[in-house]
């Protein structure tokens, strides 16, 4: 078990969509976080008290959560002075990173010398099943999106409280290490060999009650050219009844590839919902999600309001304005 509570490390994160670990576990969890570390040039806020790591101890943390989520998932050289230092002022490591704590020859050493544990969130620990494709009891829902680091995660965890809030059984299954870290479970679906990617979502969401839905942890995008291998596994293994369709409308290209321009809330709707019927063929979209963080209210509303009438689908920023009315439609499939 990783202990808590946390100091969340934000290193020297270009900008806030690079500290989105952090930025998840301090909004979903906030009372596992007495605040935040960051280096010179850190371009993320999480809006915490700035603390030293001494402060930090004094203050109870337990766990130095490495909360920065960069492309390769590489632990930086630049780092490691303090990764070094926290272990030796008593402190655990935590990651989700490509690029293990344990492979890291003077951190496992500093680790071992001191008696600190190095926790590595995004290793899988389950021989997983090639998929199958056999139909399973119980109900699914899946975010999918027009880009990475839309809102999947967070619209997830919104419909999981919106469904429990309506008295609807729900679980929230994280298939990545965000997710993983906020609810101490899950698949870290990136780090699966290819092969049994779409086994291991079929494993993590088994056969349940017909009124009960997982509501899987979405992932990459079907139109993101590093990582749409993600999301075809999570739409065949999760085999979903009701896709979501995730889109954060300020971007100007695809997420690391300023070449790619995004799709359309409609391309990825037509697309998804043809490749979730070979695995489902009674799936459908019923929602829209759209992430407004970088909207003023009113702008949020009026460009929510525009998709709903354009789709005909009930379209809401769940975090901003609640999931009721999406856990509404999944109540009607």
């Amino acid at each position: 078990m990783i202990q808590t509570p946390y100091l969340l490390f934000l290193g020297d994160a270009p900008d806030a969509l690079s500290a989105k670990v952090a930025q998840g576990i301090k909004d979903w969890r906030p009372d596992n976080c007495v605040g935040q570390y960051r280096m010179e040039g850190c371009n993320a806020d999480l809006g915490l008290t700035d603390m030293t790591l001494e402060q930090a101890r004094e203050a109870g943390a337990k766990t130095l959560v490495i909360g920065v989520a960069n492309r390769g998932g590489v632990i930086s050289q630049s780092w490691k002075k303090v990764l070094v230092q926290a272990l030796e002022e008593g402190f655990d490591l935590a990651s989700g990173l490509h690029n293990l704590l344990r492979d890291e020859p003077d951190l496992a050493a500093v680790a071992a010398a001191t008696g600190q544990s190095l926790h590595d969130v995004r290793v899988p620990e389950v021989d997983y099943p090639i998929a199958n494709g056999v139909p399973r009891k119980g109900k699914r829902v899946l975010a999918v999106g027009t880009d990475c680091s839309v809102g999947k995660m967070y619209t997830a965890l919104a419909l999981d409280s919106a469904m429990r809030d309506a008295g609807m059984k729900s679980t929230f299954r994280a298939t990545g290490q965000t997710g993983i870290l906020i609810t101490g479970d899950g698949v870290p679906l990136d780090a699966v060999v290819a092969d049994f990617m779409a086994g291991a979502v079929e494993w993590l969401t088994p056969d349940n009650d017909d009124d009960h839905w997982d509501i899987i942890e979405g992932q990459g995008s079907l139109f993101h050219v590093s990582f749409s291998g993600v999301t075809m596994a999570l739409i065949h293994g999760g085999q979903p009844d009701a896709l979501i369709l995730c889109h954060e409308p300020t971007r100007t290209h695809m997420r690391g590839l300023p070449g790619y321009g995004l799709p359309s809330i409609e391309d990825v709707r037509d697309l998804a919902l043809r490749l979730s019927q070979v695995a489902n063929p009674a799936c459908k979209v019923v929602g829209v999600s759209i992430n407004t963080q970088h909207m003023g209210e009113a702008e949020a509303a009026s460009y929510c309001q525009d998709v709903e009438a354009r789709l005909g689908l009930p379209t809401v920023d769940p975090f901003r304005h609640g999931a009721a009315r999406l856990a509404q439609a999944l109540a009607e499939v």
